[in-house]
């Protein structure tokens, strides 16, 4: 399945639980509902996935940084429940992307009328940078 394909399964599952569910909910109760609207879908899911980071041989992993989801070991998905979605919101998504090498992102918020609204795709364009660095999702 190529990266596309993984992410329209993504968001059909995001937008299945949206309609279930509804707008209004912590981002916790969003990420085990896709959870398992993704699982049951036959994708694997791993969640809130810590960050490792090896700076000049030195391993950093005091678990600040944590991954909502992962999907089939190649989109990175951060989930959100908030008015709007702020430059920080996507700048967090990129560097989640950076420093695990991952190519694709999906920013969810779950905090609108209609979910489509509440999407964001974004690509990274340095994936090869991260993995050479030493940097890696454990």
């Amino acid at each position: 399945m190529n990266l596309n394909e993984v992410s329209a399964k993504v968001i059909g599952a995001a937008i299945d639980v949206h309609k279930e569910i509804g707008p209004g909910l912590l981002e916790s109760v969003y990420q085990k509902c896709l959870e398992i609207e993704l699982k049951e879908r036959g994708l694997q899911v791993c969640t809130e996935m810590p960050i490792c980071v090896n700076y000049k041989g030195h391993e950093i992993s005091d678990n600040s940084f944590r991954i909502d989801l992962i999907v089939e070991n190649a989109i990175v998905v951060e989930l959100k429940s908030v008015e709007e979605i702020k430059p920080v919101h996507k700048k967090q998504l990129l560097t989640y992307l950076r420093l695990t090498g991952k190519q694709l992102g999906l920013l969810i918020n779950f905090n609108e009328a209609l979910l489509r609204d509440g999407i964001t795709r974004i690509a990274n364009n340095y994936s090869t940078a991260a993995q050479s660095a030493g940097v890696s999702a454990e």
